[in-house]
């Protein structure tokens, strides 16, 4: 199986999930991701205040922040390449670039509310 890398910009927690005004998009691309888990299917996420040597590590990434700047993120690579930049990936484009079927991917709610392990960080 394919794996995919998503850097994204500086948040208050791993998933962005916290606080009061939770992120439609990031609540979407969590429960697609926990879905992804439940079949073994690993998808990593980095962002810049919980994982900033994972920036310093990845050449490409570090290099296109220098080019771009951080309005480039979030970056989505796939076996080491580039598939999207400046926003996260939807559940087509997530099924595309791992070269699965839509089918394996159902959207269910998650028990946990979205928040960092069961409680908002």
């Amino acid at each position: 199986m394919k794996k995919m890398y998503i850097y994204e910009p500086a948040m208050c927690c791993p998933t962005g999930l916290c606080g009061v005004g939770i992120d439609q998009e990031l609540l979407n691309l969590s429960t697609l991701i926990a879905n992804l888990e439940k079949k073994g299917i690993k998808v990593e996420r980095y962002n810049l205040t919980n994982s900033p040597q994972e920036f310093v590590n990845n050449k490409e990434i570090n290099d296109l922040i220098m080019e771009k700047g951080i309005e480039i993120l979030p970056v989505t690579l796939v076996e080491g390449v580039i598939v999207k930049t400046g926003g996260y990936p939807n559940k087509e484009e997530i099924t595309e670039f791992l070269g699965m079927s839509e089918d394996l991917i159902i959207q269910e709610e998650s028990s946990d509310g979205g928040c960092c392990g069961g409680g908002c960080c």
